[in-house]
């Protein structure tokens, strides 16, 4: 068996937990970030149009907004990992380069590259929600 796999059988259960919330919360503000330019695109609007309340966000799930509708989950899990993502993006920032430099000799190479790279992208998208244009983004999506 090679190290890499013992390494990552290896891996504290939270390790694993935060790489995998890092990438599902950059996945989450990728979405985000596609539907807001994409329904800007196609309905010819600026970012200033797209807060009025015409172009709301609930509008793009097809079939309506009910529980028997699987696009309304895809809808809910995408919002709600947006949204928690501004909450858990410092301290799992703080955890995953604590870790990396803590376990240094324990963590595989590709594992403490994908913490501290999950850990800088993530905070990088936290602060790009304070900046106009995203803040317009993040204003519309909780319309």
């Amino acid at each position: 068996m090679s190290t890499a796999v013992d390494a990552v059988a290896d891996l504290p259960r939270l390790v694993r937990t935060v790489l995998v919330t890092q990438l599902a919360v950059a996945a989450a503000f990728v979405v985000v970030a596609a539907l807001y330019v994409g329904r800007m695109v196609t309905a010819g609007v600026g970012p200033a149009e797209m807060l009025t309340g015409a172009y709301d966000p609930k509008d793009l799930v097809p079939f309506g907004l009910h529980a028997a509708n699987p696009f309304f989950w895809l809808y809910a899990v995408i919002s709600v990992v947006y949204l928690m993502g501004t909450a858990f993006t410092v301290p799992m920032a703080v955890y995953a380069v604590a870790v990396a430099a803590r376990d240094t000799d324990r963590l595989s190479r590709r594992i403490r590259t994908l913490l501290l790279v999950g850990a800088g992208t993530t905070t990088f998208l936290l602060l790009a929600r304070f900046t106009p244009a995203v803040a317009d983004m993040h204003s519309w999506w909780l319309d």
